[in-house]
């Protein structure tokens, strides 16, 4: 069940935080240059690196957020940057999921973990209908556990009751998106991909053992 409380002072903590931008910048710039590296996934080290690896990943996606401002890309990079999948070509398709397409729906925080689900359960394949079976199931999962960590799964819910504090919908206008920055709104809204991606990683990782 959501914890408010907990939820709204890690909102307080994203918008108060100092953030590194040329360090994040940098990191970021790297892959779009270079692209994302593959990975030899190894079972025993990730399982024995498994608290390291989620305080990681949700740090990056926060920082995504912070930097690339799009939920979703902010998701599913940090996801795709720790565990070798996929291409930048992905977070490029990505544009468009904030909220799907800025309309207050589905956060982008399920969206871009939900890429990753299909880049690493997937089948290389398809048709492959037992593994699209179990990566959708693991999703519908995935969806449960997120909603309730945060409470909700529209961007227009979440950002109404723990980070602004009131309705509005960034994506509507650019009178909108002026109000949502001047609130911090890219800071706090690192709350959502941070949460996702710890949930979402933590489910590829104890799906090795």
């Amino acid at each position: 069940m959501a914890d408010d409380t907990s939820l709204k002072q890690k909102v307080n903590e994203l918008a108060a935080r100092k953030w590194n931008a040329a360090a994040i910048e940098a990191r970021i710039k790297r892959l779009v240059m270079e692209g994302i590296p593959k990975k030899k996934l190894v079972p025993q080290t990730i399982l024995a690196h498994r608290q390291e690896i989620l305080d990681r990943v949700q740090r990056y996606a926060e920082e995504n957020n912070f930097y690339l401002k799009n939920c979703a890309q902010a998701t599913a990079l940090a996801l795709m940057e720790e565990f070798g999948l996929g291409s930048m070509e992905i977070i490029k398709a990505l544009t468009p999921f904030p909220s799907i397409a800025g309309t207050g729906k589905i956060c982008g925080g399920i969206s871009g973990s939900l890429v990753a689900f299909g880049l690493f359960f997937g089948p290389d394949k398809p048709p492959d209908p037992e593994k699209m079976k179990r990566t959708i199931r693991i999703s519908q999962q995935y969806i449960s556990k997120f909603q309730s960590e945060i409470g909700f799964t529209f961007c227009s819910d979440i950002l109404e009751k723990i980070v602004i504090g009131y309705r509005i919908n960034p994506g509507e206008s650019d009178a909108a998106m002026a109000t949502f920055t001047a609130e911090q709104g890219f800071e706090k809204c690192g709350l959502p991909p941070g949460t996702g991606v710890r949930i979402a990683a933590g489910i590829i990782i104890d799906s090795m053992l």
